[in-house]
């Protein structure tokens, strides 16, 4: 696999990767929706029933698999945003703009 180093970088790699296994057809944004969440799923599954201090300080090969789901959900919501023309860098600034409106920082001595 090629070394990608910025979101772009991974968002070309990934659009290579589909093209070249002719998976477009599948990537659609349902079906990437979908598989986003079975993988969210699959990430919160390490979770199930542990204490905060526990999910906090997971085994070794816990965190690999969950360092897997997490990568596995991000590729999907990637390919999502990709296949809807959605800039993930600037929804999120926008929507971080929302939610300062939404939730003001409480006066200091509030806090």
């Amino acid at each position: 696999m090629e070394n990608v180093n910025t979101l772009n970088e991974l968002r070309e790699a990934l659009r290579r990767f589909a093209a070249e296994r002719r998976w477009q057809g599948f990537h659609t944004p349902k079906n990437l929706a979908m598989a986003m969440i079975v993988e969210a799923a699959e990430l919160v599954e390490h979770f199930q029933w542990l204490t905060p201090e526990q999910s906090a300080a997971l085994p070794a090969e816990t965190l690999a698999e969950v360092r897997d789901e997490i990568a596995d959900t991000f590729i999907y919501l990637l390919r999502m945003a990709d296949v809807l023309g959605i800039d993930l860098i600037a929804a999120a600034h926008a929507k971080m703009v929302k939610n300062a409106l939404k939730y003001p920082v409480p006066p200091a001595d509030l806090r």
